[in-house]
């Protein structure tokens, strides 16, 4: 075994304390406060296992008592009585298999309750993290990591129920009774042999722990890479990266096929060595009882008696690597889950705070600081008011801090200092749904679920009717696209929205935000990805969209903003100028210059299309 090394006890002790902090997590879905229903099943579920454990201690008993009544005699009464037990025998080994699957059936839905909550939990948690979290995730690993830590919590809660301790129960029982009955050196053979055993078992399933650990790294890196990969499908095919993207994957399959087989080699070596111990100790046992029947210190049916109980500790002894592992597994799995659930959500609503109250729409600016880190600052005291009814549009080179300002508004992060507030109330004090509630927004890219068209639409506000979504669709200008569709509003716009075009996609996330009827209205470079002449066509869908509302427009494309009630021009986090855009052209300042130049651009795009 030459180059395996066993995990540092450091390591094994701060696992350990994992697994035990995992423990005290999941026994409350066990034993839930105001659940009696649940707290009965466990209850019943383990009287079924305990009378389970003390019908097949009894069998080997019976099973001993039958051959010493067929080898006494051959009178009638005592084959009769012989039968008598046989049958008593098969009846007591059917009723432990009875009990077992009863308990299985009480229990199913005490453990399915169990992963049900907290797959949710975790689900519900991942949405409530902040978007610093969500910008840095990888989405392939953390799915990963989801699926086998809600896996581990049934599998630890029946094994370590059902399987550990009443393994344990078992060799207590069978142990104390054998010594009891047979003396001393037996119980100091069983004794030892099990000692050995579990002390070999638990530490190379330690050290092959460390192994699976090191698996599962390698499994969530592929995962991860394979799925990073497929969602960006066109731009390997753009790069003829198909080879690149299969090396990085294999890449990490290499790994995981190393560790497999160290895996593989270490569970052969475990098995074997298990084999090893459990058959010494079976031997000598027999040995001595071997011994005891040909000096007549023990009968014929209490040899076949040994036998049985040996082979019934032994059976699960067998068992115990595996259960161990499996368990060990479990709480590496669900120890990363539960270290996901404790991420802490950055961005909180305040104890009791109130729903916000949006009576006009009203977006205060004040003073605005923020930075993403603290060496890199990047609003620098950004004050701007935007009354109600009026479209005050952001604009400036990249890095300027416009896209920002549209997360702080959302609060997807919490400003430095300075304030934002809607009608007055700070968008701290508030709870995030209802400003979420109060917001909508159309970003430079709509990304759309991949379902059908009107799913995608009526997923604006909660119960739509279809003629809410067609209406909504008929305001935003994509009805007859739609209707012309073979399925219509059933039309699957697959993942991401890919089946349908730029100006289709974004169509669709105006009629979703107009559906949610928001008071207020965030454009975030609704038009910067879209070609001259469909922008035209959605500035319209815009336009209908921003009616009534107060309108905070962060652009790219000049053009779109010309209308505006306010441009406000951002330069290195800081308001350079400001007014309308007549205004501002005349001022011959940053904002002219940037005319200009997308004008020149647009004139050189339209002159090399002509030729």
């Amino acid at each position: 075994m030459a180059g395996w090394a066993t995990a540092s006890e450091d390591e094994i002790s701060r696992q350990k304390g994992s697994g035990t902090r995992t423990i005290r997590k999941v026994l409350p879905y066990l034993w839930p406060e105001g659940q009696f229903w649940v707290k009965w099943r466990v209850v019943v579920a383990m009287v079924l296992l305990l009378l389970a454990k003390i019908v097949a201690f009894g069998t080997p008993l019976l099973l001993g008592k039958s051959v010493d009544a067929l080898s006494d005699s051959g009178a009638s009464d005592l084959v009769l009585g012989a039968v008598g037990l046989t049958f008593a025998y098969g009846a007591v080994r059917l009723l432990a298999v009875v009990f077992q699957q009863l308990r299985d059936s009480v229990f199913a839905r005490v453990a399915q309750r169990a992963l049900r909550r907290v797959a949710l939990e975790t689900f519900t948690h991942i949405h409530n993290l902040s978007m610093r979290y969500h910008i840095n995730r990888k989405t392939g690993g953390l799915s990963r990591i989801i699926e086998r830590g809600v896996k581990g919590v049934e599998f630890l809660l029946r094994f370590m129920l059902f399987n550990l301790g009443p393994l344990i129960l078992e060799l207590v029982m069978v142990t104390a009774y054998l010594g009891y009955q047979l003396g001393l050196p037996y119980l100091g053979v069983i004794t030892s042999t099990i000692g050995i055993y579990i002390w070999f078992t638990f530490r190379i399933t330690e050290w092959r722990v460390q192994i699976r650990r090191r698996m599962n790294e390698q499994d969530t890196d592929a995962n991860q890479k394979a799925i990073d990969s497929l969602l960006n499908f066109e731009t390997v095919k753009y790069f003829g990266a198909e080879e690149r993207e299969a090396e990085r994957y294999d890449q990490s399959m290499r790994g995981y096929e190393k560790n497999a087989i160290i895996t593989a080699q270490s569970l052969a070596f475990l098995n074997g060595g298990q084999t090893v111990i459990i058959t010494a100790g079976l031997v000598s046992v027999m040995v001595m009882a071997a011994l005891g029947v040909q000096q007549g210190v023990l009968s014929v049916g209490e040899f076949v008696m040994v036998n049985a109980y040996m082979i019934q500790i032994t059976l699960p002894l067998g068992f115990l690597g595996t259960v161990y592992r499996e368990i060990r597994q479990a709480l590496v799995d669900m120890g990363e889950m539960f270290d996901l659930l404790e991420q802490p959500a950055e961005i909180t609503d305040k104890p009791n705070a109130p729903a916000i109250n949006v009576s006009s729409g009203k977006v205060t600016l004040d003073n605005l600081h923020f930075g993403y880190s603290e060496d890199r600052p990047i609003l620098k005291g950004v004050s701007l008011e935007v009354e109600h009814g009026k479209t005050v549009a952001i604009v400036g080179p990249s890095g300027s801090g416009k896209s920002t300002i549209g997360r702080l508004l959302f609060r997807f992060y919490d400003v430095t200092d300075g304030a934002l507030r809607i009608d007055g109330q700070d968008v701290r004090d508030v709870t995030q749904t209802s400003l979420h509630d109060s917001i909508g927004v159309v970003p430079q890219d709509t990304v759309l679920f991949n379902d059908t068209v009107g799913y995608n639409i009526a997923y604006g506000k909660a119960g739509a009717t279809h003629e809410d979504v067609i209406a909504a669709a008929k305001a935003a200008q994509i009805h007859d696209f739609i209707s012309s569709l073979p399925d219509g509003y059933e039309t699957t716009v697959g993942e991401r929205g890919l089946k349908l075009s730029g100006g289709e996609k974004q169509r669709v996330g105006i009629a979703r935000t107009l559906l949610k009827n928001p008071p207020i209205l965030l454009l975030d470079e609704a038009t910067s990805a879209l070609d001259t002449e469909t922008e035209h066509e959605i500035k319209e869908a815009l336009g209908r969209a921003g009616e009534g509302r107060t309108v905070l427009t962060i652009a790219h494309r000049l053009s779109t903003i010309v209308e505006a009630d306010e441009i406000v021009v951002l330069e290195d986090g800081r308001i350079v100028e400001r007014g309308h855009h007549d205004e501002l052209l005349a001022q011959d300042g940053r904002y002219a210059a940037l005319w200009h130049m997308q004008l020149a651009e647009s004139e050189t795009e339209t002159g090399v299309a002509a030729e």
